[in-house]
């Protein structure tokens, strides 16, 4: 059975340049992009909520918050990683709490990851390394590193960090299509995954850390469990590289988004696409699931890419 979502509304040219990265809180969506500011909009307004100005000189290329909505982390262009805390009741009131420069060279950090309490920064880097921090150790002349990964320098695309509490498992997807799990309790590789051969661009855990998703140039998107390592699903129907990934609160449904401006939806039991959106034939850099509001019928996300917009859906539901 097929789903259906309607665009709810729009925010056209959000940002100058291509919105590269979209990171969600409780009541607010963050967005970054080409330009030096990073946006703060109200998931359920066009009007922008707070202008992060001037945070990355050269442009931001990820960003990533907790669940809580309490920690916030960017990347820019020019190798710079920044914090940003909120006080989490639902205010959008972001200030920098500190950075990372080690050393500030372009493109040193690379993708962000936060655990679901803000606790644990991961950040991959352009020679293969995955730094997992202690974000209450950030600030303008410290960062302690509570693990580190190698890859063999392999450069790494993506990261994820898993949901469970403890935070258990960091994963990366890498330039050569190979994709890694490494234990965050013993600091060891877990699991070194192939199957994809291509660049792997996102790389995402389920809710309940059973699964883990990989997605990038190979067109399709793979499961993996977790525990064993095995390949168990491939869920095809892309026709261009897979630029995002995200899981909704359940586990029960996955959003991509595509270089040829496509969204789509999938069942993770049916494992097959139940809903396709295209805005555009602009590459969508980014897609997320927006969290399930209190008393809500209905899921909603959110797309951004090279078409300077953010654009809402909802899921249609019946009377």
């Amino acid at each position: 059975m097929s789903k259906l979502y309607l665009q709810t509304h729009t925010v056209s040219d959000a940002h100058p340049t291509d919105i590269f990265s979209l990171a969600v809180t409780p009541t607010h969506l963050l967005s970054a992009s080409g330009s030096s500011s990073i946006k703060v909009h109200d998931s359920n307004s066009e009007v922008p909520a707070q202008t992060l100005e001037k945070a990355h000189a050269l442009g931001c290329h990820h960003v990533c918050a907790s669940k809580d909505g309490k920690v916030a982390a960017s990347a820019g262009f020019g190798g710079e990683v920044k914090l940003w805390v909120s006080d989490g009741d639902g205010e959008a009131a972001w200030v920098e709490k500190g950075s990372i420069l080690e050393p500030a060279k372009a493109g040193e950090q690379w993708a962000l990851a936060l655990n679901e309490n803000g606790q644990y920064l991961a950040c991959t880097t352009h020679d293969g390394r995955i730094n997992v921090y202690d974000t209450a150790t950030i600030s303008d002349s410290t960062a302690s590193k509570i693990a580190r990964f190698e890859t063999k320098g392999v450069f790494a695309l993506c990261v994820d960090l898993s949901p469970d509490s403890p935070c258990t498992m960091t994963a990366s997807g890498h330039q050569n299509g190979t994709i890694f799990i490494f234990s965050n309790t013993t600091q060891r590789l877990v699991h070194a995954l192939t199957g994809l051969i291509k660049p792997v661009r996102s790389v995402k855990f389920s809710p309940a850390c059973k699964y883990l998703a990989a997605a990038g140039d190979a067109r399709i998107i793979a499961l993996y469990d977790t525990q064993s390592g095995e390949q168990v699903a491939n869920l095809t129907g892309h026709a261009s590289w897979v630029m995002s990934l995200d899981w909704n609160w359940s586990g029960e449904y996955l959003l991509s988004g595509c270089y040829d401006g496509k969204a789509k939806v999938w069942s993770l039991e049916r494992r097959e696409c139940v809903a396709t959106q295209t805005e555009s034939d602009k590459c969508l850099w980014a897609v997320k699931w927006l969290p399930l509001v209190k008393g809500a019928r209905s899921e909603m996300f959110v797309t951004a890419g090279a078409g300077k917009t953010l654009s809402f859906y909802r899921e249609a539901t019946g009377s």
